[in-house]
């Protein structure tokens, strides 16, 4: 079958297009602003992206037609598919129909940590031989791609991220509603995606319509646990994120499924499940850093980890994925020694380089609370000096819906350097932009071009100092021209 993805390069589409390929299709696709690393993924597996959306693509027609969630009405790509009658359908409703039938999901939802949590979890399995299936929105370090179909071991494990994001331009719901989970991670719920999210009611009713397809305890027809095969499915189970009231109303609407809760220093998570229960899964960082952690299990010590991640925001990850691999079968201690040489994922606080004494960090951080927790990192490493450089590339940050924040998570750096939006901005836009810089405390400025903003960091980095760069986007390559900018001062 002859299978055309349109919006190829986004890190969910490319990975779909990798299962297909892997499945013995025949794979073509487009997209706009094509640029590394999922270009280089694709040209890797010999799927070469066409450059925009010329109808003439679809000529002669493909067997079927995946349509990414960022195009809609009005895109040439689309009028063709509806004029001609095409067959197509979403990236999610393709995975649900043809990739995790048969599979023990483990899905991983919430705000932050989901490309992480995912990963982590795929390297415990396949450290303890399962070979699973995964399908993650980042390339973990180390590895050609994010995704592969795996055999998943007995009971066919498949890891995904699950992302809340809603699913195609003729199917509104959240993506993760496809994804049939029989294990399901919580790592936390704020407000985000302003672009179709109303408010953060919004965002909980699609993550309890997750809730109630997460199947529940065996009844009374099913084989009990003792007397099951390896092949017989498992009951579902959630892990939540302990002391996250938003989760904890999450739940409250409704759960029919067993609940274990998961936190750090669990002295602290009074936290109790739908079943009266406290913290099942715990960690305490040893640290400043969070480079080396003690695992507990209903407050027992585990396990002393030592690993390359830092951040107490690991760390939870850490414990989450650990919990979801105990599900199918992984102990807890195999799970810490699987997690101590877990290489992290790409753009997620990636180490560049360091050059002339200046640490160059990249980051995918584009929330307010992931460049808090990112920053804060950085400081507990012992830096000088944190610059913080910063691409508001998402929709709910060009939107302004965290304005409020900004600043406040910003207030960390010694200095900051924000892009201005494109030309095509609003002047009430570039107005609230001007305000967030009157409100903050630090050397933070808003450049209208990336070479402003590389020869003001190459300036002021001294040896010690740490150079942040935070972008959900490309952020035109100024990743690169750091690096060459700091070596040109040699």
């Amino acid at each position: 079958m002859h299978i055309h993805f349109l919006g190829i390069c986004g890190t969910f589409m490319a990975g779909l297009a990798l299962l297909a390929k892997e499945m013995g299709h025949r794979v073509s696709g487009a997209d706009r602003n094509i640029y590394p690393p999922m270009s280089d993924l694709l040209d890797a597996e010999g799927i070469v992206p066409i450059d925009g959306y010329d109808p003439a693509q679809l000529r002669p027609a493909p067997d079927l037609v995946i349509v990414g969630n960022a195009l809609g009405r009005g895109n040439p790509c689309v009028e063709a598919i509806l004029e001609r009658d095409l067959r197509h359908t979403s990236g999610p409703a393709w995975l649900h129909d043809r990739v995790l039938p048969g599979r023990h999901v483990i899905a991983v939802a919430g705000t932050h940590g989901k490309t992480t949590t995912s990963a982590m979890i795929a390297h415990i399995l396949g450290r303890a031989g399962l070979d699973p299936g995964f399908l993650i929105g980042g390339l973990p370090a180390r590895s050609k791609a994010g995704a592969r179909l795996g055999s998943g071991g007995p009971h066919r494990v498949f890891v995904i991220e699950a992302d809340e994001y809603d699913t195609a331009f003729f199917d509104k719901r959240s993506k993760f509603i496809h994804y049939r989970p029989r294990t399901l991670v919580l790592n936390n719920l704020e407000f985000d995606h302003a672009d179709i999210f109303d408010d953060l009611a919004a965002i909980k009713r699609q993550f309890h319509h997750l809730i109630r397809i997460v199947p529940g305890p065996q009844g009374e027809g099913a084989m009990p646990t003792s007397q099951a095969s390896d092949e017989a499915p498992l009951p579902g189970k959630i892990i939540a994120k302990a002391e996250d009231a938003a989760l904890d109303e999450v739940l409250k609407m409704g759960c029919w499924t067993s609940v274990e809760r998961f936190g750090i220093h669990d002295e602290g998570c009074k936290a109790r499940d739908p079943q009266g229960q406290r913290v099942e899964w715990s960690a305490r960082s040893m640290t400043l850093d969070g480079r080396r952690f003690e695992l507990r299990r209903r407050g027992r010590p585990i396990a002393e980890i030592a690993w390359d991640l830092r951040g107490e925001h690991n760390i939870s990850n850490a414990v989450a994925a650990i919990a979801a691999a105990s599900h199918v079968g992984i102990d807890a201690e195999s799970a810490a020694r699987a997690i101590a040489g877990f290489p992290g994922v790409k753009r997620r606080l990636e180490h560049r380089a360091t050059i002339e004494g200046v640490a160059l960090f990249d980051d995918f951080a584009h929330h307010p609370t992931a460049i808090e927790a990112s920053i804060r990192t950085l400081r507990s490493m012992g830096f000088s000096k944190v610059i913080a450089v910063l691409e508001l590339a998402s929709n709910s940050m060009r939107a302004g819906a965290h304005d409020d924040r900004l600043p406040i998570c910003l207030a960390r750096a010694d200095m900051v350097r924000i892009l201005a939006p494109t030309r095509s901005s609003s002047p009430d836009e570039m107005s609230r932009l001007s305000n967030l810089a009157e409100r903050s405390r630090n050397d933070f400025r808003i450049c209208d071009d990336i070479k402003t903003i590389v020869d003001e960091c190459g300036a002021a980095a001294r040896q010690g100092d740490a150079i942040l760069v935070m972008s959900n986007a490309g952020f035109a390559g100024i990743q690169e021209r750091l690096v060459a900018r700091l070596q040109s001062r040699s």
